[in-house]
């Protein structure tokens, strides 16, 4: 059983003050969970978009960190004002946004 067409999974991970890679959650990544939460709802695609909050993404240093599945594009420094190009152009449309992507490349020099 498919129980949900996509799933988002948006980083929540909080490490201690002065950490040099940082954390989503000192970056508002609560604040976006909730927002995309409801934005999906609003949207009545609570049925088949999951959006989860998850641990730790291992990209901090990119911003707040997020995942889309099944098909595996990756976001990075995603702010509350990209959350409608997200679920318009991306969880409806299948059309990643392309200016937050992250790639290969931006994983390269990571520890």
């Amino acid at each position: 059983m498919k129980r949900f067409e996509k799933h988002v999974f948006i980083c929540n991970n909080s490490r201690p003050a002065g950490h040099p890679r940082g954390c989503c959650f000192d970056k508002g990544s609560k604040e976006l969970i909730d927002e995309f939460k409801k934005k999906v709802a609003a949207a009545g695609l609570n049925k088949i978009i999951r959006v989860n909050l998850s641990g730790c993404l291992d990209a901090c240093e990119k911003g707040i960190a997020m995942v889309v599945y099944p098909e595996q594009v990756w976001y990075g420094n995603v702010k509350l004002e990209d959350i409608d190009e997200i679920i318009q152009s991306h969880l409806i449309n299948d059309k990643p946004v392309e200016r937050l992507e992250l790639n290969e490349q931006d994983f390269k020099n990571e520890k």
